[in-house]
This record gives structure tokens, C-alpha cells and sequence, in this order.
């Protein structure tokens, strides 16, 4: 039986895509350092899984930035304003992902989203009525030919029409429909070049299938697969899907003319009946999806059996491909870098490479033809010894909390409007207060700091020391240019999710564990390894330090129960509603302590909010939000009504969840706002939004300082849609990545404008 992976992390294994790329932002290498350096981690990670035996590996699954933005400019889908700068093609592809202010001009970055329900994040395309659809890259191509010298008839992997046109951003008057034809044209001509190129399969990768699908988007899927697949050119074609089950269209997929078809048997709750019911062409390969492609545990081979093992009956066993549910950009590189988790922990992970070896195992295991044989493998045996505990990872005390949970224990009280009231009263804050969304820039010193610290370099004093004098110097940063509601910064913070887990018993760390979250910026995930609960007060004694340094008001910042959740690596043998009360206890009891700190503003920062959020619209409630928001008002719920209730989202679609999000009882909400042009704001004044609301003016994951004049104008935008006594000004997100002189002079324009509209 044969094996495949849908794509593989491409920021290589010590993060050298990464560094390279952050060196060239600082032209410290140039375009042929920074070409060279990626090329060698394709043809590294090819050989890679050439070795393990992986018969259908994928090119173009490698990108500088990200696949959609690699499809738009593919596809000749650039905006003037990035035209006009005059750069190289590099240099226009990064400033339409980071933005540029230079000599050249001052250009925004395109708007980033989240992809489905991962923490990776996507470029939006932009497509204005002007826009001309030609293929006129090569990159797909150029790394085909790569593989071949590797001695690999790889796959070609690419964002397919369908998911392409559903997430682009129609600028104009012109939509889908005025597109389509031209697009489809355009991805004739790539298969046509591919089979220039010698490419025997090419994969379109469709994951909005997923999704709820509406009969105009089945009809738009047709029309558009069916142009493709008649110019074909001798190219084999497979449709690859994951992240859940293509219930709305599996009949219509399995009747077009695909060579193959890949199915999420993970995350696709539907999918394995789909096929049983349904049954599948004998004509086509089924690409199974039975590894996971976004958790880092071992697959439970057992269980994988038994769905290759039904799916052999209804497609026979050569026509059946062992796969990935989704890429495996999704998960760290390689468990061989982890030096310090424990030996009776590791066994139970497989990161990217690691599931390469499980991939064929199950291969090799699915090709006994006697199941004696397979239940007598030492293969089999050890996996199946894996699956029957897992030390330390109950705790009684823990689960008796939550199941004492009552129904009042999640309602806050007095209600909203009477708590405004008592809060602006006493908080004393000026119309439109200003603030920032928590971190400061983590400079190289600070991080020196924190390793020195980490390595017994230096004592707890010293550590301690430097970091208050960081706070203490960024409090009177704040109180100089004028700023309303203060922060200490987060200097003692390598994460806002792996900080905490620090301090909660129930969790696993790893040294190395890096994935990639959007561009550069790659985070570490802790592993929720068993039952969850606070082991000490994590933030208090640095927000009281904060608080006695200041006589504006100081909020005390915090991680959410499901940002925490879905940051970390969760837990497969109990729900995620279990694991999301068990930290939503643990974080409450920080609320609580911050609150007796003296603190009266307190940021419970719920990012991923949506992350978990089944992708279709039926599972939204009984899935996750019946008990995900439920869980963040258990948080809050005990504090006084003076006590202000902060939370942050950014880099998600919320305008759907607007009334949901009312309902999470926080007194004031920041969101990402600048990058999707403050598209939210129609949504919040459409359903009479309630919560204060601070809408991000400008965009930090972007290396440009905004004007004044264009904060104003933002603002100008609010006001339109939000009441002036609801409206907090704020910069989008935090301000960790970004250097201190831009920080700075955002920070001193944002308080500028501030002004100008007080005014």
C-alpha cells in the first residue's frame, strides 16, 4: 500500500527560513542568500521523506510567506499600489505580506486571516476590477524540476480555484462570477505547463469543501473543476480535502473525471460513512487521511486499521493511499530535537517526521493479508501498549471541581449597563481612553535575560531585578506621551499561552517544538499531557509591582481559558469542553488574586476565540460555543462590578459570532480591526453591540508607523458606527515582535489622534 503526505513545515529545523528571511527584511543577505538557504530546505526536506519511503511527496508546498499569497502572485494578482513601489518580485510579494514604508512609497500589508479552524494564518488576495488573471510565475515548475534532480516524480500541490475565489477579497464592483472563467482559463494553462514539465500528478487543494456549502457554491465548484479537468493535458489530477467531511458534495466529487480524491478520515466526522454509503470509483485512488496532520500524539494504528481495512472492501486495497488528514505544517518538525522530555512522555508524541515512519507502518500493516499476523507485529504491539494509560495524567481534585461547577457560577452580576456606570465612575477616563492591547517589544536583552535566568546564569534576584526596571521604564514611557490605561509590558513572557502553562500543572513543554503561525513568526505550543490546574499565582506580584508605579490605572494582563486550549497541543482522551472548564477554573483563581492585588482593570485575552470553531454552522453551538463561552464567563464571573473586564481578539472572521461575542460578559472587548479595513464595525453597529469596543487603528504585524492623520481617519470610521462613549482607541494587537523606535513613535501618533478627535 502506498503512502503520502499532503505538505511538510517548511521553516526547516533550527527555524533557518525564519532567521534567513528577517535577515533580508534587514538587508543583511541578499536575494541569493535568501534563495539559496530556502532551496536547500526543499531539497532537505524531500530527500527527508524520500527516505522514509513516502511514494507521493508534494512540491510548491513550500512558501517565503504563504500559499495564497504564492497563488496570487502565480496568477498575476497584485495590486497597483504594490506595483507602483517599482521593487523586485521578492520584495513586492513581502511588502503585499508585511506592507513597506521606504523611499519607494507607504503601502499597508493585504489583510490576514486565519486558516479554517488552525492557528496558521493566510494572506487575503486582493481582486479590483481591474485585475488581469495570467499565469506568469514559475515557482511551482522551478521546484518540480528541484525534486527531479533529488530523483523524485513529486506531486505539485496548489491551492485549487474553488477555495481561492471563496477567500479572496473582491475589492470593486465585480465578483466571483466575473472571475471565475478567467481563473479557471488560467489553471488550464498550469496544468498544460505542468505537463510541459513532466509532472505526472498535480493536486488542487480544496478545503473549503468543508465547509457549509450553498447550491451556488456546489454549481460554482463545477463549473469550475469541469473547465479544468477537460485540459487536463495528460496531467493526473488529485482533488485533496481536509479539516472535515465534503458531505455537501461527495456524490458530485466521486462522478467527475479526478484521478484521485483525498478524504479527511481525522477531522471528517462524516467521511468514512460517506464512503460506505456512497461507495467509491474503482477508477480512482482514495488518498486516506488517517494521520493526523495537527496533533503531535502517536496514531493509534488500531484504529486506523479498521477504517483502511473497511475502505479496502469498498475501493480495493491498490487503490487505496495512506495520507496526512492535512499538512504537516501544522506540527513541530522533529521529536530528535526534544532533549529533556521525559523518556516515558516522548513515546507518546510523533511530530512531522515521526508520522513520515507512521505513515508507512500503517501501509506495511494494511498490506498483511492475514490480521493474525498484523495483531502479531511488534509494530502493532508496541503501538497498541501506548493507548492503555498514561502516567500522571489524572487528577481527582481537579475533576470533582469541575463537575461542582453550578449554573451561577457562570453569570456575572449586576448586568452590564449598571456595571458601566460604576466603572466609569470610578476609573475617571477620559472620551476615547487610550490604551495597548499588553506586550512591549522583547528586545534581544530581555530575552537574554529570561535564558540567563532559565540556564542558572544568573541568581532569581538579578532576574527579577532587570525585568522590574524594564517595567518601571516602560510605565514611564506610557505616562510620558500620555496614554489613559497602562501596562508593565510582559518582559518576564516568552508566550501568552507557554508562560502560563509554566505555572499550571497537567502540561509537557518542549525545547524545540517550533510551527509556523504566519510569515517569520513561529510559536511553541505546550502539550497538554494530563488534568489541569494552577500550581501558584502566575502574574500577581509583577502587576502589583506595575501598580505601585503608576497612579493611572494598570490592567493586569491574562491568557484565556480557550486561547490556552487552543495554543497549546490538546488532549485526545478527554473533550475539549473538559479541558477548556479545568483552565477556565485555573485562570479564574489569577482573576481573583489579581483582583485582591488592587488591579481594576484585568485583560483575560481570548485571540483564538474562533480557532476551534467547527467550520460548519450546524456544529457551532453543541460543539463548542454552548460550552466555550459559557467557560469565559466562569473565568470573570466572580469579581466586583467595579473590577473593569478587558478581552482581545485579532485575526479572525468574528462578524458572524458578533452577538455570541456580546454575550461573553466582558465590560470592554479590543479587535483586530485595521487589516480587514474595519469591516467589523458594520457588524457591531448591525446587532446593537452592547460591550465598550476598542477596534485596532492600526496594524502591529506590520514594520510601517502609522500617520496620525490616518489614525484620525480610522477613528473617523468608528465613530460612524460605534457611540463615542464606547470607543477605546488601540493598536490591534500586541507589541512583542515589533522594534522600540516604531513602537514608539506608533504609540506617540496613536495618543496624537486620540487627541485630535477629543478635540
Amino acid at each position: 500500500m502506498r503512502t503520502a503526505v499532503i505538505g511538510y513545515p517548511r521553516v526547516g529545523k533550527d527555524r533557518e527560513l525564519k532567521f534567513a528571511s528577517e535577515k533580508y527584511f534587514k538587508n543583511e543577505i541578499s536575494e541569493k542568500e535568501i534563495q539559496d538557504i530556502a532551496k536547500n530546505l526543499r531539497k532537505e526536506h524531500i530527500e527527508l521523506q524520500k527516505d522514509s519511503g513516502i511514494d507521493f511527496i508534494s512540491v510548491n508546498d513550500f512558501s517565503f510567506y504563504d500559499n495564497m499569497l504564492d497563488v496570487a502572485t502565480l496568477f498575476n494578482i497584485i495590486p497597483d499600489r504594490y506595483r507602483q513601489l517599482g521593487l523586485s518580485d521578492l520584495d513586492t510579494y513581502f511588502a503585499m505580506a508585511r506592507g513597506y514604508q521606504g523611499e519607494k512609497g507607504n503601502v499597508k500589508a493585504l489583510a490576514m486571516k486565519k486558516w479554517f479552524n488552525t492557528n496558521y494564518h493566510y494572506i487575503v488576495p486582493e481582486i479590483d476590477d481591474d485585475t488581469q488573471i495570467k499565469l506568469v510565475g514559475t515557482k511551482p515548475f522551478d521546484e518540480y524540476k528541484e525534486a527531479v534532480d533529488c530523483k523524485v516524480d513529486a506531486k505539485v500541490c496548489i491551492i485549487g480555484p474553488f477555495t481561492f475565489l471563496k477567500l479572496a477579497k473582491f475589492t470593486g464592483s465585480k465578483g466571483i462570477a466575473d472571475f471565475e472563467q478567467d481563473l479557471a482559463k488560467e489553471y488550464v494553462n498550469y496544468l498544460s505547463k505542468l505537463s510541459e514539465t513532466g509532472v505526472e500528478w498535480a493536486e488542487f487543494d480544496e478545503p473549503y469543501l468543508v465547509k457549509d456549502l450553498s447550491l451556488d457554491d456546489i454549481k460554482l465548484f463545477e463549473r469550475l473543476y469541469r473547465v479544468l479537468l477537460a485540459g487536463k493535458s495528460g496531467v493526473k489530477v488529485l482533488l485533496q480535502t481536509y479539516f472535515g467531511d465534503v458531505r455537501d458534495i461527495y456524490n458530485l466529487l466521486i462522478q467527475l473525471d479526478f484521478d484521485g480524491i483525498g478524504l479527511d478520515f481525522f477531522e471528517g466526522k462524516q467521511t468514512k460513512e460517506l464512503v460506505k454509503k456512497n461507495g467509491f470509483p474503482g477508477d480512482k485512488l482514495l488518498f486516506a487521511g488517517v494521520v493526523c496532520g495537527k496533533n503531535i500524539w502517536k496514531n493509534n494504528y488500531a484504529k486506523s486499521l479498521e477504517i483502511i481495512k473497511e475502505l479496502k472492501v469498498i475501493a480495493g486495497e491498490d487503490n487505496i493511499v495512506v495520507n496526512t488528514s492535512c499538512s504537516l505544517l501544522h506540527v513541530p518538525y522533529t521529536l530528535e530535537s526534544e532533549q529533556k522530555i521525559p523518556a516515558e512522555y516522548k513515546m507518546h508524541f510523533a511530530f512531522a517526521k515521526e508520522k513520515l515512519a507512521e505513515l508507512k507502518d500503517i501501509a506495511e500493516l494494511a498490506s498483511e493479508k492475514d490480521g493474525k499476523v498484523v495483531i502479531s507485529s511488534g509494530k502493532y504491539t508496541a503501538n497498541a501498549e501506548l493507548f492503555k494509560s498514561r502516567p500522571d495524567s489524572a487528577d481527582e481534585n481537579v475533576r470533582k471541581r469541575v463537575a461542582g461547577i453550578k449554573k451561577s457560577d457562570y453569570d456575572r452580576l449586576p448586568k452590564f449597563k449598571e456595571r458601566e456606570e460604576i466603572q466609569k465612575d470610578k476609573l475617571g477616563l477620559p472620551l476615547f481612553p487610550t490604551t495597548t492591547i499588553g506586550s512591549f517589544p522583547q528586545t534581544a536583552d530581555v530575552r537574554k535575560n529570561r535564558q540567563d535566568y532559565r540556564k542558572g546564569n544568573i541568581s532569581k534576584e538579578q532576574y527579577i531585578a532587570f525585568n522590574r526596571d524594564k517595567i518601571k521604564k516602560c510605565i514611564e514611557f506610557q505616562e510620558e506621551i500620555g496614554l489613559d490605561v497602562l501596562v508593565h509590558g510582559e518582559y518576564e513572557r516568552n508566550d501568552m499561552v507557554e508562560y502560563f502553562g509554566e505555572h499550571l500543572a497537567g502540561y509537557v513543554f518542549t525545547e524545540k517544538a517550533w510551527v509556523q503561525s504566519y510569515g517569520t513568526r513561529c510559536v511553541k505550543p505546550p502539550i497538554i499531557w494530563g488534568d489541569v490546574s494552577r500550581k501558584e499565582p502566575i502574574t500577581v506580584e509583577w502587576s502589583k509591582y506595575a501598580k505601585s508605579c503608576t497612579n493611572k490605572p494598570m490592567k493586569g494582563m491574562l491568557t484565556g481559558p480557550v486561547t490556552i486550549l487552543n495554543w497549546s497541543f490538546p488532549r485526545e482522551d478527554i473533550s475539549i469542553k473538559e479541558s477548556i472548564l479545568q483552565l477556565a477554573l485555573a485562570i479564574r483563581d489569577e482573576v481573583l488574586d489579581l483582583e485582591k492585588a488592587g488591579i481594576e482593570i484585568i485583560q483575560i485575552d481570548e485571540a483564538a476565540l474562533r480557532e476551534k470553531l467547527p467550520l460548519r454552522k450546524s456544529d457551532w453551538y453543541t460543539d463548542y460555543l454552548d460550552f466555550a463561552i459559557p467557560a469565559f464567563r466562569l473565568v470573570h464571573s466572580g469579581v466586583k462590578p467595579e473590577t473593569q473586564i478587558h478581552t482581545h481578539m485579532c485575526y479572525s472572521e468574528f462578524t458572524d459570532i458578533i452577538p455570541v461575542i456580546d454575550a461573553m460578559g466582558a465590560d470592554v472587548i479590543t479587535f483586530e480591526a485595521s487589516r480587514s479595513d474595519l469591516q467589523i464595525l458594520d457588524s457591531l453597529k448591525a446587532n446593537n453591540f452592547k460591550t465598550e469596543v476598542g477596534p485596532g487603528v492600526y496594524d502591529i504585524h506590520s514594520p510601517r508607523v502609522p500617520s496620525v492623520e490616518e489614525i484620525v481617519d480610522a477613528l473617523g470610521k468608528m465613530r460612524d458606527r460605534i457611540d463615542d462613549k464606547k470607543l477605546w482607541i488601540n493598536p490591534d494587537c500586541g507589541l512583542k515582535t515589533r522594534g522600540v523606535p516604531e513602537t514608539k513613535a506608533s504609540l506617540i501618533n496613536l495618543v496624537k489622534a486620540a487627541q485630535v478627535v477629543r478635540g
